[in-house]
């Protein structure tokens, strides 16, 4: 038995992928020091790959993104230095954003509309000259195309060909090569899976072996997929549970090798290593050749547990990254009849996280606990006579640049050289120049910056009972932009109001409106390791009732405005749409049970970097009375999804895209206004950035705020 592995975080142990490069944005290393740094990570990635597995990916190692690596080696961008290269991630005119798949990773999207393939730069074969092991890494043909923009749905047949002729150029040359091709799990029409076939038929006659993956849900056309000239195919049979059925049903063919995606790549929870040997061993009475592999890549995990100081039942339930390459040497140990070599490695807890007063309460929840006694046309006319706004009224999303000096003094007070005392009064003087800032800037509607949060969900899971939060287990984002996903192991409670002391004290500092700032609770769950011990449903349900409670307590400090965050409502979706009535059923019910309030406090959302059409009657279903939105890399694109059900409630547009800091020009974000305007009532339009502008440094926040509010009042003036 053999092992694979794929996709290791490139972030490194110590985030040594984000150091060298903002090290490098920020001028303080060169070029050569940038290429020489990344070259270490690799390096050591590959090492790490060595140590636990047979077999394993070389290429993977990006400066920013896989995708828009593939679309320079495609011909459809090109660079001649770092510079140039980061200014497709991040310049003025940066690519499209959007998240991959149903995860919390993002990627750079490829405008291919009217251009032509060509073979322009061989990564993998450059990879291969300084390294030499491993199988070259490519994201495949069809996965490229299916995700990317500006295919004419009629002309996808004919630009796969055209694509996949590249292709050909580009392995050629290779023994052995792996192509990851996720979108083989959408839910794809007939004439796609004939494109795939008659595409793929064109590598028939190379002399290469095609390692081809699929991840993160099951394949639906699995007799086709076996049709195509390729030496192994991988399936996951973690996250794509059917996939054991089917290949039940179908069997496997003879001339083709099984990749069996037995390791979580998506989750922390160890892998029952007994029960997935017994897997692998009915897996091999259908398939003649077997390899165990990870289900999913594994950059949705931290790189180790190693140096975390967790409870030690929680620490004996979980594994990252490095710690699934060991299960599935495990898993081949076990397979092979060495039955002690996973000894001790799945202990239990007991009832370790369990609450059983919390249990009975989400059990005794009723229709009516997620419904507002009042509709939206009637709290809407309350809260425009209590709030008072002019037309286009300004605001932030909620967090504002966290500079170095407000990370060392989190850092002392985390270490105890930092009082409490201390720490709170640094607080209040960060939200004291934050409100005069706001006042000088002239927006409307305040926040009070976030600057005692570290993160939008992991300072959250540090207030709620049955979340553990973590010192160093980092997972990438998008590019450089790191975060700590809590590990909800438990029933979650709140012990103890968690944002009521900021907000209320930035609200007295001023007689504009503060909003009070939450993360919603789909996003809490999206970002976190959720549980896998009881339905999904059940620990947003929780959560949602936290939330209740702080948006009560906020009413009694006096807060008008919340805003419950939900930038994951359309990431967590499932990947099949046949399973979206149920998924959205609960996603819609908790952020509503969250929001349960009095009329005349007003309710907002947000949410960012979604293929929002899809989804809109969903978001339809979601009780709030104002949504902020991206809108800035699709130029305003998103409004005619808005116009088809005639949206009638307040809108926020992102006019600004804080992912880059490029300074957006007035004439810039007034195009994505005067555009929207075509769709939506300029009574119910809220200028604002596109997200929070906590990476963002103070000058060009505030070059770019005075650009927004002088749109604001220059539209007001036109249009009163």
């Amino acid at each position: 038995m053999q092992t694979y592995a794929y996709g290791f975080p490139r972030l490194g142990e110590n985030r040594e992928f984000k150091k060298v490069t903002e090290s490098y944005w920020k001028k303080a290393i060169s070029e050569s020091e940038l290429k020489s740094g990344l070259k270490a990570i690799e390096e050591n990635t590959l090492s790490t790959y060595e140590n636990y597995v047979d077999k394993f990916p070389i290429g993977e190692m990006t400066m920013y993104d896989n995708m828009l690596d593939t679309a320079i080696m495609l011909g459809l961008k090109s660079y001649n230095t770092p510079d140039e290269y980061y200014e497709l991630c991040r310049g003025k005119d940066a690519l499209e954003m959007t998240k991959w798949f149903n995860t919390n990773y993002h990627y750079l999207v490829s405008e291919i509309e009217g251009v032509g393939f060509k073979a322009a730069s061989n990564k993998p074969k450059c990879k291969l000259a300084e390294f030499n092991k491993g199988i070259p890494y490519f994201i495949g043909p069809f996965t490229f195309l299916k995700l990317s923009k500006g295919v004419d749905k009629e002309k996808f047949k004919e630009m796969l060909l055209s694509l996949t002729n590249t292709y050909v150029e580009l392995i050629h040359e290779f023994e052995e090569v792996q192509f990851d091709e996720p979108a083989f799990v959408l839910e794809l029409e007939a004439d796609e899976i004939a494109a795939i076939k008659e595409a793929y038929k064109k590598f028939e006659g190379l002399n290469v072996k095609i390692n081809l993956f699929t991840y993160y849900e099951a394949v639906d056309f699995l007799k086709d997929l076996y049709e195509l000239p390729v030496a192994a195919i991988g399936l996951d049979f973690v996250n794509g549970k059917a996939n054991l059925d089917n290949i039940k049903k179908v069997g496997f063919p003879e001339d083709k090798t099984l990749i069996a995606g037995l390791v979580d790549g998506r989750n922390i929870w160890r892998t029952d290593i007994t029960s997935a040997a017994a897997t692998l061993k009915e897996l091999s009475s259908i398939a003649k050749n077997v390899i165990v592999s990870n289900a999913a890549p594994l950059y949705h995990l931290p790189v180790t547990i190693e140096g975390e100081d967790l409870d030690e039942r929680l620490l004996s339930k979980i594994s990252f990254a490095k710690e699934r390459l060991n299960e599935l040497k495990l898993i081949k140990d076990v397979f092979e009849g060495n039955s002690e070599a996973a000894a001790g490695w799945n202990k239990d807890a007991g009832d370790y996280g369990l609450n059983q007063q919390i249990k009975d309460k989400i059990s005794n929840l009723k229709d009516g606990d997620f419904i507002k006694n009042t509709p939206y046309a009637q709290r809407n006319k309350m809260q425009r006579e209590i709030l008072k706004l002019p037309l286009f009224p300004t605001t932030t999303i909620g967090s504002y640049p966290q500079d170095k000096e407000l990370r060392a003094k989190r850092a002392a007070f985390r270490k105890g050289s930092l009082s409490e005392a201390d720490y709170k009064e640094f607080i209040k003087g960060k939200i004291d120049n934050l409100i005069k800032f706001q006042e000088d800037m002239g927006l409307d509607v305040f926040v009070h910056g976030e600057f005692e949060r570290t993160d939008m969900v992991e300072f959250f899971a540090q207030k709620l009972d049955g979340i553990a939060t973590t010192k160093k287990a980092f997972i990438i984002s998008y590019g450089t932009r790191g975060y700590r996903p809590p590990i909800i192991y438990g029933e979650v409670s709140r012990p103890e109001p968690m944002t009521i002391e900021e907000v209320k004290y930035a609200q007295s500092l001023t007689e504009k409106t503060v909003k009070g700032m939450l993360t919603g609770p789909v996003t809490i769950i999206a970002w976190s390791f959720n549980r896998i011990d009881i339905p999904v449903e059940e620990v947003a349900y929780q959560i949602g009732l936290c939330l209740q409670d702080e948006v009560k307590d906020y009413e009694a400090a006096g807060i008008k405005i919340i805003q419950i965050d939900e930038a994951a409502y359309r990431e967590k979706a499932p990947i099949k749409k046949k399973d979206w009535p149920k998924y959205f059923d609960w996603a819609a019910k908790c952020f509503n049970l969250s929001s349960i309030s009095k009329p005349q406090t007003q309710i907002h959302t947000h949410m960012c970097y979604s293929e929002f059409g899809e989804i809109i009657d969903y978001i339809c279903r979601m009780d709030f009375d104002c949504i902020t939105i991206e809108a800035t890399r699709s130029k305003g694109d998103i409004i005619k999804d808005f116009k088809k059900v005639n949206f009638e409630r307040q809108i926020g547009l992102g006019v600004w895209d804080i992912h880059s800091p490029a300074i957006p020009s007035i004439e810039d974000m007034e195009e994505v206004v005067r555009c929207s305007l075509e769709a939506l009532s300029k009574e119910n339009f809220w200028i604002n950035p596109d997200c929070g502008l906590k990476t963002r440094d103070w000058p060009e926040t505030e070059a770019s705020l005075k650009n927004l509010v002088t749109l604001a009042k220059k539209l007001r003036e036109e249009l009163k």
